[in-house]
């Protein structure tokens, strides 16, 4: 006879809902070794719910990156954790994850030990304190890890310095790898993603993802499509594909691509056959010659699926000046293939550097100079290194579980 323990997972934006999603799929593979029946109640997404989750609020286009930025979604923030703290008040969890989602799940770090005191709590994949903490002064002090590691019974770290950071402030810490290795078994080869969509072999392909959050429609949509014009240009036979995050970004996305305009296409699970059941985005990347793309976990997609990419950032000048004066903030890379391995493996601009002119220059070079090309893919096999082995998902989800007192270890 299975025994029934309730989960609950709390995210947000369209990359905490992809591992989300990822985690959901290997919680119920490991619970049906070990005899569970699990129900997994979540805030999250659309591809958390088509995993199993019963969401309690949809959370995956609730997100920003920056302080001016992130106001619009405080309130709508707070009415989804209003919500999800009801729901657990009346139908108590036996096991809490949070993943990822800075603010809302430091939050949580405060309300779950006072409300569940005996209820163990993951966090996976933590805020980057590890990158920034020892380079922003007085401010880290909003986010210390130490919250993090008072909350929790076990932080699962995705990077190896992650976990040697988190170790040495004292938290619980396991390195499970990161989740993309696993996500990558299933991409398409570059051949079935260039058949599926059509592409000719003399034909060059460059995918563009300008966005993930409503603010970088705002700040980097532009750029990125000015720079598709200037490389179109110089490059008849090139064409664009832009896997849509989410559908609401459809219809600015159709009027750039429109008024700059580019040779492009818009991908959606609708409008095209994946290859291997990949998502519009894996086989965007995996068709592609080269990625002009936004900062994020994508870019580890990109790099994993051995596409040349060059990144770019931009936030609201206000918040650059008030990170940059007041908190004296700075990072040493913003995207995550060059902080894995701390050095500059893909080429990348933020904020009043990040020009169409920098990033279609640095396209061309990455598309035209073979040797350029060639280092920057022997970059991404020493990266590719400190991601770890295939089974993440399923190593995450044996920790997890392994943490309720009846399951044996």
């Amino acid at each position: 006879m299975s025994e029934d323990v309730r989960v609950f997972i709390s995210t947000g934006e369209v990359s905490g809902d992809l591992q989300g999603a990822l985690l959901i799929e290997a919680l119920y593979r490991q619970a049906r070794s070990l005899g569970l029946e699990l129900e997994i109640l979540a805030l999250g997404g659309d591809r958390m719910a088509a995993a199993g989750a019963k969401l309690l609020g949809n959370t995956s286009a609730i997100g920003s990156m920056g302080i001016l930025e992130s106001l619009p979604f405080v309130v709508p923030t707070l009415q989804v954790q209003r919500q999800a703290k009801q729901h657990l008040k009346q139908n108590p969890p036996d096991l809490v994850i949070l993943i990822d989602y800075m603010g809302p799940n430091l939050a949580f770090c405060e309300y779950l030990p006072k409300q569940f005191p005996a209820v163990p709590v993951v966090y996976y994949i933590t805020p980057q304190e590890w990158v920034w903490g020892d380079r922003w002064g007085w401010g880290v002090k909003l986010f210390r890890s130490d919250r993090i590691i008072h909350a929790t019974r076990r932080i699962l770290a995705i990077f190896p310095e992650e976990a040697r950071y988190l170790q040495r402030k004292g938290g619980k810490v396991t390195w499970v790898g990161h989740p993309l290795i696993d996500r990558m078994q299933n991409a398409p080869s570059r051949e079935a993603a260039r058949a599926a969509l059509g592409i000719l072999p003399d034909h060059v392909a460059i995918a563009l993802l300008p966005a993930s959050r409503q603010q970088e429609i705002k700040y980097l949509l532009p750029a990125i499509c000015q720079a598709a014009q200037l490389i179109q240009a110089k490059l008849p036979k090139v064409h664009f594909w832009v896997p849509l995050a989410l559908e609401k970004y459809r219809q600015p996305i159709e009027q750039a691509i429109q008024d700059y305009g580019l040779q492009a296409t818009i991908l959606t699970d609708q409008n095209i056959e994946t290859a291997n059941g990949a998502s519009p985005t894996l086989q965007a990347i995996a068709a592609a010659d080269l990625a002009i793309t936004k900062s994020g976990t994508v870019n580890l997609e990109i790099a994993l699926l051995n596409i040349p990419q060059v990144v770019l950032y931009k936030v609201h000048p206000i918040t650059a000046g008030i990170l940059d004066r007041l908190l004296k903030f700075s990072i040493p890379f913003m995207s995550p293939p060059n902080l894995v391995v701390m050095k500059p493996i893909v080429p990348e601009f933020l904020q009043h550097h990040a020009t169409p002119e920098n990033v279609a220059q640095e396209s061309l070079e990455l598309l035209l100079n073979p040797v350029r090309r060639q280092t920057i893919l022997a970059d991404y096999q020493n990266m590719r290194e400190a991601l770890g082995e295939p089974g993440v998902c399923d190593r995450a989800a044996q920790e997890i579980l392994g943490l309720l007192p009846h399951v044996r270890r």
